[in-house]
């Protein structure tokens, strides 16, 4: 479909503004497209203007708890992602049933594509609260749109992310105590992962009804996650594996404020997060290794600030 074509339809993102929906809006513009932002707070989502042409974004508020917002986001729109998640909080309707409720409105209205971003290791039976109902919310969005396309990634990174800036954070101590740490992962990109979903919104003939668990091309224990970490912010601590009882009393201090785990995150770190089944090659994207970008965002963290590294490198030639 050309761009002219696209510039005719409208993609709606629900959670547009956030960390992984950013990117998805940014590889959306780049093919014409017109995209409505809908998230509960609009003006976290400005910084999005700048990036697509003139009137091709739109932002409007929506919220789960108000049906009729849900409906005026979906209304009109030829393809619909979903991308909203949390950790805490109310998980059931979060997960569950909100996107329920927009596969169902999706389908009112006629939409040819939908996205559902999900989680690796959804299960209805897991121990993990959050498990459960990302498997819940699955199993809406299958029932009320069959030819949705699903997909769980494994662990995001990038510049925004908290989760490689926190570990870096955690690198200027001399000793790391790592929790997990034969865990396995496997860390994608997001801007890989956000040109992946659009790709999914707009080419439904090729995607339409799948599931994909999306990954990047490095298989990484947690405590072989953190070194990279340390590496790409100039840190090199000393990492120590805790043992699994120390983790588990931990996570059950989980409801303090300040706690290092939840007692539902120290459960999904017992299972491994790796994807399984057609990856980013289904898409035609090539996986992008941590180690080869996260320095363009950790150097920060080196001693001595940001431009450190680069003055001792003009120094040395």
């Amino acid at each position: 479909m050309t761009a002219s074509e696209w510039q005719t339809r409208i993609i709606t993102v629900f959670g547009g503004g956030g960390f992984i929906g950013r990117y998805v809006c940014e590889a959306l513009f780049k093919t014409g497209v017109r995209v409505r932002v809908a998230q509960r707070t609009p003006r976290n989502a400005f910084f999005l203007q700048p990036l697509a042409a003139v009137g091709q974004v739109d932002l409007v508020r929506a919220d789960f708890t108000k049906p009729a917002s849900l409906e005026a986001a979906v209304e009109g729109a030829w393809g619909v992602i979903n991308l909203v998640g949390a950790f805490d909080g109310k998980l059931n309707a979060v997960h569950g049933e909100a996107p329920g409720r927009i596969a169902e409105l999706a389908a009112r209205n006629g939409a040819a594509s939908l996205v559902h971003v999900s989680a690796i290791g959804v299960n209805a039976d897991s121990e993990s609260f959050y498990a459960r109902t990302k498997a819940e919310g699955e199993a809406r969005v299958r029932a009320a749109f069959p030819a949705a396309t699903i997909i769980r990634p494994s662990v995001v990174f990038g510049q925004e992310d908290q989760f490689t800036n926190r570990f870096a954070g955690m690198s200027r101590l001399p000793v790391v105590p790592v929790l997990g740490g034969r865990t396995r992962f496997q860390p994608i990109f997001v801007r890989d992962l956000g040109q992946a979903i659009a790709k999914a919104a707009q080419e439904p003939e090729r995607f339409a009804g799948q599931t994909f668990e999306l990954g990047g091309p490095d298989v990484l224990t947690m405590h072989e996650l953190n070194r990279v970490i340390a590496e790409a912010a100039g840190r090199n601590p000393g990492l120590v594996d805790l043992p699994d009882f120390v983790g588990d009393a931990m996570s059950r201090l989980g409801f303090l404020p300040g706690a290092p785990i939840t007692r539902d995150q120290w459960i999904m770190l017992q299972k491994d997060n790796v994807a399984s089944g057609p990856g980013l090659e289904a898409f035609g994207i090539q996986p992008t290794p941590l180690a080869a970008v996260a320095p363009e965002w950790l150097d920060r963290f080196h001693e001595g600030g940001r431009f450190a590294s680069r003055r001792s490198q003009a120094a040395a030639g």
